[in-house]
């Protein structure tokens, strides 16, 4: 099976094959219409498949090799980017890439994880686990937009912080604390997009935001299914249960209140077609960064505190005031 087929996606395949069979036969009129009529059939299986994913499945696409990352959404949605390294402490960690860039034309700040794709650059970018220095240089770089009054955009793709040794000696825990608190106090607006893999504190650390969107078949969870059955049953082979019980997906996070909106993907995911899922995440950026710059920054301040307060509670939305935000806010940030 082809690297960029998942193996649920195995109908899919079959046809596939047999178009790459009759283009390697000379073409003529009818074969070019058979290849086109084979690749039209592909695409709405391939749409009937991807219509009804299983959790576990949107983790394997959320995983995909050839899945979007930070630096390819920086491509094909920014200019000028000027990547900012290090967070003048102990070292520039390459799972978090940061910078100022425009968008649309206006000045922003980007933040986003980087898995890599290929060997080389996964071991370069420790496979997308960010270390102690990878979230205070991402705190370094918000301070910077606030200083600036630039907006805040982020990209969440990680499975989680790196549990070695060495994160935990330098601090991680107190690390990604630190950059919760910061990001919901910090005074300009902040767009969080989970773009593939949101895992556990490694994601939460860089997405507190006022809008935080999730891309179609991204997951976003407090553990990876396989971490999650080794601890509850003591099998990680049990994986797919836990993804169906860990309630993982976008539309399961939308009904839960803890996203503001899910950024359709292309048939067959994002990975399918970078420029067309870019546009989606585009439109979905603009439109909420343009009405969080119409907000005063006290209104704001006060929206992105109530909207966390909410979460977890069983009888509001996260739309609603969960107390005196304004006061309530300043009480927690004397208390720390």
């Amino acid at each position: 099976m082809p690297p960029d087929t998942l193996d649920f996606e195995e109908p899919v395949l079959v046809l596939l094959k047999e178009v790459e069979a009759l283009r390697l036969m000379p073409q003529t009129p009818e074969r070019v219409a058979s290849i086109r009529r084979l690749e039209q059939r592909a695409d709405e299986i391939r749409g009937e498949i991807f219509a009804h994913l299983k959790p576990w499945q949107c983790v394997q696409v959320a995983r995909h090799p050839n899945r979007p990352t930070t630096l390819d959404y920086i491509e094909q949605l920014f200019t000028e980017f000027t990547e900012v390294h290090g967070d003048r402490r102990f070292a520039d960690d390459k799972a978090i890439v940061t910078g100022l860039g425009f968008f649309h034309g206006e000045p922003v700040v980007i933040i986003g994880h980087q898995k890599g794709r290929d060997t080389k650059t996964k071991i370069y970018r420790n496979f997308g686990y960010a270390k102690p220095e990878g979230y205070r240089k991402a705190l370094r770089v918000m301070r910077l937009a606030e200083k600036f009054k630039r907006p805040v955009i982020v990209f969440v793709d990680t499975p989680a912080a790196y549990p070695g040794v060495e994160s935990e000696e330098r601090g991680v825990a107190e690390a990604i604390a630190l950059n919760l608190r910061e990001m919901s106090l910090l005074d300009v607006p902040i767009v969080v997009v989970v773009c593939g893999e949101g895992g556990s504190g490694g994601a939460l650390g860089i997405a507190i935001g006022d809008r935080v969107l999730m891309q179609q078949f991204a997951v976003y969870s407090v553990i990876p299914p396989e971490g999650c059955a080794a601890i509850l049953w003591r099998d990680a082979a049990r994986k797919v249960e836990a993804s169906e019980a860990l309630k993982i997906t976008s539309a399961d996070l939308l009904g839960l209140g803890l996203i503001d909106e899910i950024v359709q993907e292309p048939i067959g995911g994002a990975h399918q077609d970078y420029a067309r899922a870019a546009a989606m995440v585009d439109d979905a950026i603009w439109r909420h960064l343009q009405a969080l710059q119409q907000m005063a920054p006290a209104a704001r301040l006060d929206a992105r505190y109530a909207k966390f307060r909410a979460m977890g509670s069983p009888d509001r939305g996260f739309t609603e005031a969960a107390a005196p935000a304004s006061a309530a806010r300043e009480k927690a940030s004397d208390a720390v």
